[in-house]
């Protein structure tokens, strides 16, 4: 068995914990860091009459993709390599089509993919995946999503508890000195209710402020379910998002048994997804209620490992390998991505 895996050469330490999972299961696994594409990795696709070819060669191998028998899609950087002097137009031309190459390789394998990308990108959207997660009876935190902030100050005001705010997609911004400031959960105050006219260019996410008992992280891996929780509280520069103080509290995390009831309600949300793999962030309540955020299709887990020793990196392997054998690509496309069937169905229908 042969493993593809995706990424690119800045990732983090859960590529060695898979790579050598796959290893120890007696697989082969091939990293293929895409932020050296097009310039220091060669991709030849070959098609002719009875004959294909997909070969992609680095310095140290050529691998013949039509031998793969499963892909791990985790992370793209393609073309990032690509000279910054080159002229603008140009430069993002050719980015754009080695993009477009990259994705028509990964779409051609015709190995067992842990998730397909088309079924990821659904999953992205984060409004979808709670109204998805409220129909399946999953606890939601009241949220409002808007551009109008006449919307926000009634919202404001349902909310005894008061509000906080963040956005949909996940992005950095980078100061005169190239650091780089992520953008966290933040409070609402009340002086920011008054100071709202930025909506007209940019929509904003609003939720009601949850008390924490603990903060859970989940990560499901096919049917398995790994959780681990943190008490974020006891940092009070974490207090909204425990992100910021991710160093501080690596040490604090610890497993966590989360009730059949919700783990069944999350197998389920995974699978209108068509997923295999999703880190999930949850809310513990100090009266015990499980308030579900969002998941995130290719979120991280390396920490959850090393620190809360949750085998994940075993089950990842587990899965590209033995599901390997039913070769799901080989089904028709209507089998391989139903949630994509379903969405469009339902747009039709609409």
């Amino acid at each position: 068995m042969s493993v593809l895996i995706i990424t690119h050469s800045q990732d983090n330490e859960s590529i060695p914990l898979v790579m050598n999972a796959i290893t120890d299961k007696g697989g082969k696994a091939f990293r293929f860091d895409t932020d050296k594409f097009p310039t220091e990795v060669q991709l030849d696709v070959y098609y002719s009459k009875g004959c294909e070819k997909l070969i992609l060669t680095t310095d140290s191998q050529k691998l013949d993709l039509s031998e793969i028998s499963a892909v791990w899609y985790r992370r793209i950087a393609i073309g990032s390599r690509i000279p910054g002097k080159m002229e603008p137009q140009l430069r993002q031309a050719s980015i754009q089509e080695s993009r477009a190459t990259i994705m028509g390789m990964i779409a051609s394998i015709k190995g067992f993919h842990l998730d397909f990308l088309p079924n990821i990108r659904f999953a992205e959207n984060k409004q979808l995946q709670l109204q998805v997660a409220r129909e399946l009876g999953l606890d939601t935190p009241r949220t409002l999503i808007t551009n109008n902030p006449k919307a926000v100050k009634q919202f404001a005001s349902e909310c005894e508890q008061g509000i906080i705010a963040k956005m949909l997609s996940s992005f950095a911004i980078y100061d005169k000195e190239g650091q780089e400031q992520v953008v966290f959960t933040n409070p609402v105050k009340d002086a920011d209710l008054e100071n709202l006219d930025g909506l007209r260019f940019c929509p904003m996410t609003f939720q009601e402020k949850l008390p924490k008992a603990l903060e859970l992280r989940t990560t499901i891996v096919g049917q398995r379910v790994f959780t681990a929780a943190v008490d974020s509280q006891c940092n009070p520069k974490a207090t909204y998002d425990w992100r910021r103080q991710g160093v501080a509290l690596i040490n604090a995390w610890k497993a966590y048994n989360l009730p059949q009831d919700i783990e069944r309600k999350l197998l389920q949300l995974m699978a209108y997804f068509g997923l295999n793999y999703g880190a999930i962030d949850i809310i513990l309540t100090p009266d015990g209620r499980h308030v579900f955020l969002e998941v995130n299709p290719v979120g991280e887990f390396f920490w959850l490992e090393c620190y809360s020793n949750l085998p994940i990196s075993q089950a990842i392997a587990e899965v590209l390998l033995s599901s390997a054998h039913t070769m799901r690509s080989h089904l028709p496309i209507e089998d391989r991505v139903p949630s994509l069937n379903n969405y469009f169905s339902r747009q039709q229908a609409s």
